[in-house]
Parts: C-alpha cells; structure tokens; sequence
C-alpha cells in the first residue's frame, strides 16, 4: 500500500491506535501526524527541570523514583497509591493513582521513567494524578511489561517529547510516527533542489526525520530551520502569486486631473501636507494611473493623517469618472469619517444642493440602522453615480447595493475585516477596481511581509505640523488611591479651561449597579485584591469599571454640574452619532464610553483621556486610544488607570507604553506579548495549520529570504507548472474552499 501525507492515519496504524489520536489531538492523517512536532527533547542524561512545571500543563517529564507509598482510604473502601519522583536538583513531584493499587508493584525506588499526565495541585503540592509512566532500565530503555509497548526510539540520545492529552501519552504520539516512518513512500518536497542547494537545507524526507528522530541537537536545529522554510516558502509563493495575477489582470486607469476636484482640493487646504504625505499621495496616483488595479497598504502612526491621502486618492477616482467607496469597521466610525470627508470638502462635497460647487460630488452614507427613506436614498446615489463618494460600514457588502462605476476601494481599520470581507465590495465593479487598505497600527515588518505579503506597502511616520506633544502617566490606584481622585480634579481642570475628555471602560456592565462592572471607588475600597497574574484575568474576581456604572457615578456623585454623556457598542446608531455630534460640538465635557472611539475619532478639543483598567487592553489598543487626544492646540494628557501589582506583565507593558510615543516601537512589543496565531491568523485556513514553527519574533531574516526566493520562482513559473509538489503544498496550505475564493479574487 501506498503510503503519503494523506493517507488516513487508520490504514497506517489500525482503527484503535488511529482512533486514539484522532479522539485525543484531532490528528487524521500522517501528514497532520508528522507536523505534530515535538515541543521538546529530553536528554537520556538529563532528568526534567520539575521546578519549570506550571499548573495545568500536560507534561511528561523524566524523573527518578524516590519513594513509593500504599494506604487505604480513612472512610471507605480502596486504596491510593502515591509516589514521589524527582530531578537531579532535588525537585520533586507527587504522583497519585486512586484504586490502582498493582501500580505499587511496578514502582522501585531509584528506578528511572517517564511520567505523563496534567501538572494538579492539592494542599499546595503539584501532582500528577493518574498519569501514565513507562519505566527505562539501565540502558535508559523501556523495561518489563513497557519494552513490548515501545518502540526502538529509546535508544536515541534525545527522547522527543510531544504535545499531548489526558488520552494520548507522548509516547504514543512518538511511537505511531516511528511506524508511520518506517512505512512512508517518498514525501513530495515543495522547495526545489536549487533553491535548497543555495540555502543549505536538507531534503524535506531528512528533515522530518532527523526533527522526530534525532540524535543530535544538531539534528534537531537543521529540521527547524527547514521546515521553518517550508512554512515561510510556501506561503510566500502563494502571496507572490496573488500579486502576479491582480498585476496580469486589466483596470482601468484613472489618472490624475490637471483641472479637477483633487486640484481645487489642494488649492483650499488649510495646512500644507506633510512630506510623507505627499510622498504616499505619489506613490498612489500613479498606481490609480496604471491598466492593473492597485492593491496598497497604508499604515502609519495615529493622527498622521491617512484620511486625507485617501480622500485625494478617491478624488483622483471620482475626477477619472468613477466612484471611490470607504469602508469602516463600526457606524461611529463610518459616521465620523462622513464627517470629517463632508467638511473637508465643504461645498466641493454638495453637488447638486444649494451653494454647492456645479463641479463638485456628492458624499452618500450607508450604515445598516439607517431608516428605510435614508437608505433608498443612499441606494440610489451610489446606483445612479450621482455619489462620487460612498462611506458606510458592513451594509456595503450586501447584494442589493451597487454601483455605477466603483473604481477605487478604500478600506479603514482592515484588520478588523476578513479578506472575505475586504474583498467582497470588489466583485461590484465590472472591471477589478483599485484597492486602498489602512491601518493606524503601525505593523512590524515582518507582519507586514507574511499577512499583507500581496499588497505594496506605504508608511506614514510624520505627524502634522502642529501636533500638540501628549504625556502618559499611570495611575496605580491600588497603591495610591489618592492619585485617582486627583485624575477626576484633573478632568475638572481641563473642562473648566473649555476643554474635555474621555474615561473609557473596558466593558459595559449589565446596569449601573452591576456588581461586576462597578464604579472606580467601588473597586479601590473594597479591599480588593490587585492583580499580579495575566493580562486578560485580574484576582479581583473580576470587578472591572463598567461604563454604566462609572457614568452613573461620574454624572452623580463626582461631576454632577458637569455634562457627562455616555457611549457605548449597544446603543443604537442614532443615539451613538446623537451622542458624538454633541461631544464634537462642545455639549458634553466629558464622554464616557467604551473602545467605541478607539479609532477615527477627532474632537481637536479633547485634551484628556483616561483609561480605566488599562490592564485589560493590548498595547496597540492603548495607543490608538491615547491618539484620541492632543488634536487640537492644547498638549495632551493620557492617564493609564490600573490595580495591577508592580512587577506583574501587565504593569510592564503598561509602563512600555508610558515610556514612548513610537507606535512601530509598540508595535514590536506588542508582537512580542501576542499570541503568534492571533497574527498568523489572517493567513491560515483548514482545520489544520501548516504554520507551526514560523516565528514573527524570530524569523524576520528567513521571511525575508524566502519572499526573494518565491519572487523570482514566480516570476519564472506563474503557474507553477514546472513546481507540482510545490504547487501541491500550496493548495494543502490554503485548503481547497479558501483556493476556490483566491479564483475569483
């Protein structure tokens, strides 16, 4: 029988043994067996660390016997069985088995063996509880009854040590591979020969050997690297591939006007454009200028002024005769961006009304809790062309709206889309229209070479002129709670100066009187305590600044002669945009609201912005919220509330953030504090992820060489004809649904 990666692991290992790890780690076939790599590899000479072992952690660990102990139950029947096993350091680790009493017989003191099982605690001791074991004699091999169960693997030097389950040992990973290896035909290898020649790798038969077998750490350092390659190769590929088609693919051109919208657009500008700006704008009129449709990602710092590149992007559009489209992630954005393009273009926006420019457009708003009158009317100006600039947010992607010449698409906050999403408006025009992409996250660059390896990047880096500085301060209110009280005499400064500020909650709370989501004093007074655990639990069981409750107490008891309006995600759109107008338009002095306003958000008046919990928030996210302030002439002032003890991660990053205004230098923090697969996300598909050892931390320099590799592949085989293995791991990678999408993309 012929034996490849996706072969059922049933045909290779029989129904029991393949039943086992598709029950215990959703592992179906060889492929998916063999990419189940080892997280670690335990010396023969060197027993466990048992001090590393954290709670809740499936481990198995190599430890030696110290003493063995049988006692029946005090109030029934049966008997435990307990032992203790340590490591060379004198580190010790009870292991617990309830009415297996025959498990003593096989237990000796001084006898060596591999322990598996969830690290427990009871009574302040970690335990394994009922584990499984196999027992190595003097040869560091399997003894006994285990030498039959085992393969030859204990043999090696280095004893691979997998990730594993309640059900499923390491051992039973380690030996299904073995079999799985001893059966296996040839492993179609996707990098080709000259390409590994140039780089040094071995072939991709070796490598999954020597990384499941190996006898060296040697061994085990050349299969990373070459399967890193695999992951970081195949995916460039597919980007490079992405690109050459929407390159091969026509646009239609839409050049710049000498006497157009974009000109007269510049001519009344207010403030002169900043050096990247001009220098982005280049970059993307003379994409919109080519036969193939631009697909461009434009990231910079907060307050950089994004908005503005685009809006003279979709000028240049609607002066060629099409219509550009704005897409936003929630109706306050998308409202604030309609704004904000509505008074930057003031009459040159109102054709059609009166004292609007004859040569001008019109701006048309589509959100999805918009009345029926406003909606026909949306549908029909951006149907009939009359609207030259659509904003709206996922109501944009439904059937019933079209265009009449859609040739530019402008998508805000993209990462807050699926592809799916970001991708769905393109298939209203006739022609592939251009692609805008924006983020206000700064993205390291290797985020920006694996999850956005098919746009061209742009970045913006240079504030405006006239940019007021900000300062961040925290406010460590489990230790001085006198210094939150003066963040709430600060707010009433600063509105008694004319100006006003933000407190932002982390969730909303069920009512005012939620006792989960309390007031601020409510959390300090009562005794409770700070946390110095993760980022996303505190040991305060949870008791966060609600919203509800903090306005309720801002407006009641705090600043009752001050007009605090509240804003949060289950208000409905009118009220959200009632409430936002007003906060622009000076009505209140102080807003509470949740990561509603994190993004787009521009009241120039605001000087403060405090952040509740702040904890509870990522480090990007804290800096696009700080970017809410200091708009305007006044300098602003960030306040970063938080019952987190010092020393815990939270309080370090935290303090990161304190410490600089960089948003790309935050950016690499943030990167570093995430989860990989948060990241990798955006370009993974199936039920199965290739990408297991690509690091974005780590891998920045072999990301990099794999693109050029793939570049020039590419560039030489479109189709990769001439690649089929290469073309077949491609398609294992982006799964066959996802390839079916990238067609019609």
């Amino acid at each position: 029988m012929a034996v490849g990666v996706e072969t059922s692991l049933g045909e290779v290992l029989g129904g029991k043994g393949a039943t086992k790890l598709r029950a215990g780690l959703d592992l179906r076939t060889v492929g998916d067996l063999l990419h189940h790599y080892p997280r670690r590899y335990q010396s023969q000479d060197a027993l466990t660390d048992l001090a590393s072992l954290s709670v809740g952690d499936e481990v198995t660990v190599l430890a030696e016997v110290r003493s063995v102990d049988v006692r029946p139950y005090r109030s029934r029947r049966g008997w435990i069985v307990s032992a203790v096993i340590a490591d060379s350091s004198g580190g010790t680790l009870e292991v617990t088995w309830f009415n297996q009493k025959w498990r003593a017989d096989k237990l000796k003191r001084g006898q060596r063996g591999l322990f598996a099982g969830q690290v427990g605690e009871y009574r302040g001791k970690r335990q394994l509880t009922f584990p499984e074991f196999v027992l190595l004699n003097d040869q560091g091999e399997p003894s006994g009854r285990d030498r039959r169960r085992t393969m030859e693997r204990f043999t090696r030097s280095l004893i691979p040590v997998y990730p594993a389950s309640r059900s499923v040992a390491s051992w039973d990973v380690m030996n299904g591979v073995a079999h799985v290896l001893t059966v296996l035909d040839r492993i179609p290898d996707p990098v080709p020969e000259a390409v590994r020649r140039a780089h040094g790798l071995p072939d991709l038969d070796t490598a999954l050997r020597m990384m499941h077998q190996p006898d060296t750490y040697a061994d085990v350092a050349a299969a990373r690297r070459r399967l890193t390659w695999d992951e970081a190769f195949v995916l460039q590929v597919e980007l490079a591939r992405r690109r050459t088609v929407a390159n091969s693919r026509p646009a239609i051109p839409r050049p710049v006007r000498p006497d157009g919208l974009l000109a007269e657009f510049d001519s009344r500008l207010p403030f002169a454009l900043t050096a990247g700006q001009r220098s982005v704008g280049a970059e993307i009129l003379a994409d919109l200028a080519r036969p193939h449709p631009m697909l461009r990602l434009l990231e910079g710092e907060v307050g950089s002024g994004k908005t503005v590149v685009a809006l003279r992007a979709m000028l240049a559009v609607v002066d060629a005769g099409g219509q550009a489209v704005l897409l936003a992630p929630t109706e306050v954005l998308a409202q604030q961006h309609f704004r904000t393009v509505s008074a930057l273009l003031g009459d040159l926006g109102r054709a059609g009304e009166l004292g609007g420019a004859p040569f001008g457009t019109r701006i048309a708003v589509l959100t999805g809790s918009q009345g029926a009158a406003a909606r026909r009317e949306a549908l029909l100006e951006a149907a009939s062309g009359a609207a030259g600039i659509v904003i709206g947010t996922h109501a944009l992607l439904q059937d019933t709206v079209q265009f009449a010449d859609l040739g530019l698409v402008v998508v805000d906050e993209q990462h807050r889309f699926g592809v799916e999403q970001r991708d769905a408006l393109r298939w209203k025009a006739d022609t592939p229209p251009h692609v805008l992409v924006m983020t206000a996250t700064p993205i390291p660059r290797t985020v920006a070479m694996t999850v956005y390896g098919d746009l061209e990047t742009s970045v913006l880096r240079e504030l405006p002129a006239g940019r007021a500085p900000i300062r961040t301060t925290l406010v460590p209110s489990a230790e001085k709670p006198g210094w939150l009280e003066r963040v709430w005499e600060r707010l009433r400064e600063e509105v008694a100066a004319g100006r006003q500020a933000y407190v932002v909650c982390s969730r909303i709370g069920e009512s005012p009187s939620d006792p989960d989501a309390v007031a601020p004093p409510q959390r300090v007074v009562g005794s409770l305590e700070p946390d110095t655990g993760t980022d996303t639990e505190s040991e305060d069981g949870g008791r966060t600044a609600g919203v509800l409750a903090t306005h309720h107490w801002l407006h009641t008891e705090v600043l009752p002669d001050l007009r605090v309006g509240l804003l949060h995600g289950r208000m409905s759109a009118e009220d959200k945009d009632a409430v936002m107008r007003g906060f622009a338009e000076g009505e209140y002095g102080v807003l509470v609201a949740t990561t509603v306003i994190e993004v787009g958000v521009d009241v120039p008046n605001a000087t403060v912005m405090v952040v509740l919990d702040a904890d509870r928030f990522g480090v990007s996210q804290l800096h696009q919220l700080r970017g809410r302030v200091g708009r305007g002439d006044h300098e602003g002032l960030c306040l970063l509330e938080s019952m987190v003890a010092p020393g815990a991660p939270a309080r370090a990053r935290l303090a990161a953030v304190q410490s600089t205004l960089d948003g790309f230098e935050l950016a690499r923090l943030d990167l570093e504090q995430r989860r990989e697969g948060d990241v990798l996300g955006a370009v993974q598909a199936g039920r199965h992820s290739r990408l297991r050892l690509l690091s974005l931390r780590r891998d920045e320099e072999l990301i990099a060489l794999a693109r050029e590799e793939a570049r020039r592949l590419v560039a030489e085989d479109p189709s990769l004809a001439h690649h089929p293995d290469l073309a077949e791991a491609v398609q294992r990678m982006i799964g066959e649904d996802r390839a079916a999408f990238l067609e019609k993309a």
